[in-house]
């Protein structure tokens, strides 16, 4: 089976904010999009394995009743135990080795949800392969940043555009990749 690739696939301010200080991204409700679902059903039919971190878990559970990700694989980091929960494996596996591993057994990419800290740390051991970045025209003045302060440099190739509605979705691929 052929490695997959692990994709950032986020929504961001104009201020590059991923959510708002208190975690919640009610502000990406009322955005003018392509009038349909902004490219977001053809995203996920590529993802086989769903990563995020346990803040943006338990986010996850407030927009919804049904758990978005269900029918597939879904892995939430936390360095504190969990009590077992429906849809989702908890762990604290370093990234170093859990992402290559579900690079290596997925059904289809790995998806990177977030948080900015989550973030910081996969670029940080230079496991990401692409980005792809929703910017939506609001100024949120503060909060969860996408790219929190101490986030290496690194350097990114753009390979693709869409307009979507208000929103511009962009793509980058790794050039360390």
């Amino acid at each position: 089976m052929p490695k997959r690739k692990t994709i950032l696939y986020i929504a961001a301010s104009l201020d590059g904010y991923i959510a708002k200080p208190d975690g919640s991204v009610d502000w990406l409700h009322d955005v003018e999009g392509d009038g349909g679902d902004n490219g977001y059903g053809a995203f996920y039919a590529r993802i086989g394995t769903v990563v995020m971190g346990r803040s943006t878990y338990e986010e996850v559970l407030t927009l919804t009743d049904d758990f978005p990700y269900a029918g597939k694989p879904t892995y939430v980091l936390s360095r504190t135990p969990q009590p077992p929960a429906p849809h989702v494996q908890f762990t604290d596996e370093d990234v170093a080795t859990l992402i290559p591993k579900l690079q290596q057994i997925s059904e289809g990419d790995v998806w990177i949800v977030g948080g900015g800290k989550l973030v910081q740390t996969i670029l940080e051991k230079r496991l990401l392969d692409e980005m792809e970045i929703a910017i939506i025209p609001k100024i949120l003045g503060n909060g969860i940043p996408l790219f929190p302060v101490g986030t290496l440099p690194s350097v990114w190739t753009m390979v693709g555009t869409q307009t979507l509605g208000q929103i511009v979705s962009v793509r980058y691929q790794s050039k360390a990749n």
